[in-house]
């Protein structure tokens, strides 16, 4: 289900150390993964389908694929948007079945998804509740490394690389199909890298900083029903996904607003890491201590952590 990321649509995201490092890999061996759920939001919903495909030397080796009773009834939505009917899960296993065999195959694969951190925030939040312990794969996100390779696109959703691409038909909503899309994608990406000379250094996050007042929108047809449109938002730290000026322009491509620093006016501040600053004592900048003191004075602003922008940001 990782493909279908509305506006707004904000699933409870897990703690960073709970899960493996996001990854810029131009991978031959890894698993490929994608689960339809009964809804986006981790801690209150679940899992009705794995799908996973292991890629040995970029060829496909083996595929898992497992439907899962979640328990109680489907929302039609969720029937509509998946085809998965309460019928054909009505016999299906339950998670504690089905996880175990997932995991043994997925091993410790590096995993490869679209919008990943969708996947692996159901597939952890499983992983703890039945087997007490976290999903700690290293991930690439097909996602992420299109927005790198194909900066000039503003949309970059599984069905558009589909297309883009010219890999495949149309995406079905079905676990194996879109972790089978994904390969696809995933291969042609690599492709494209190698052709152009670009290996993983080159694909790697930088460092940069920039300030609000150099980011100008690159487009005038705003969304207006995203959730950034209009919104202030301020960085503090290093994004581990995006560096500093491409999550601020990717705001801006939104109609959000950005800021340098925390003000009356700013509407959220999003968190990334200070590992690398010497200055940060406590593990909390100036910046987001002063968006504490205001969220404790009553002023309307939200603290969101890398993963918890990125679903805000959305993907039209």
């Amino acid at each position: 289900m990782s493909s279908y990321d509305p506006f707004g649509a904000s699933p409870s995201p897990l703690p960073r150390e709970r899960t493996g490092r996001s990854r810029l890999l131009l991978a031959p061996d890894y698993t490929a993964l994608d689960v339809e759920t009964t809804g986006l939001d981790a801690k209150w919903n679940a899992i009705i389908e794995f799908g996973a495909i292991r890629v040995r030397g970029g060829c496909i080796d083996e595929r898992f694929s497992a439907l899962v009773n979640p328990g109680y009834l489907l929302d039609p939505f969720i029937t509509e948007l998946t085809g998965i009917t309460d019928d054909m899960l009505a016999f299906a296993p339950g998670i504690g079945e089905v996880l175990p065999g997932f995991l043994d195959f997925v091993g410790d694969d590096l995993v490869v998804g679209h919008n990943v951190m969708f996947d692996i925030g159901f597939i952890s939040s499983a992983c703890l509740a039945v087997l007490s312990k976290p999903f700690c794969n290293d991930f690439t996100d097909t996602m992420r490394l299109s927005r790198r390779l194909f900066p000039q696109h503003a949309h970059h959703r599984l069905t558009d690389l589909v297309e883009r691409f010219g890999v495949g038909d149309a995406v079905e909503h079905r676990a194996l199909a879109d972790a089978a899309q994904t390969v696809d994608c995933y291969e042609y990406m690599k492709a494209y890298a190698r052709r152009r000379g670009m290996g993983e250094a080159q694909l790697a996050p930088a460092g940069a900083r920039c300030s609000a007042k150099d980011i100008r929108a690159a487009r005038d047809n705003f969304n207006v029903n995203c959730a950034c449109y209009g919104k202030t938002f301020v960085f503090t730290g290093e994004l581990e996904d995006m560096t500093r000026q491409e999550a601020m322009q990717a705001v801006a491509d939104r109609g959000g607003l950005l800021g340098d620093s925390v003000t009356r006016r700013t509407n959220y501040l999003v968190l990334g890491q200070h590992g690398y600053a010497t200055t940060i004592r406590g593990g909390e900048s100036a910046k987001q201590k002063k968006a504490e003191q205001m969220k404790l004075g009553g002023f309307d602003i939200g603290i969101l952590t890398e993963s918890e922008f990125y679903n805000l940001l959305g993907d039209e």
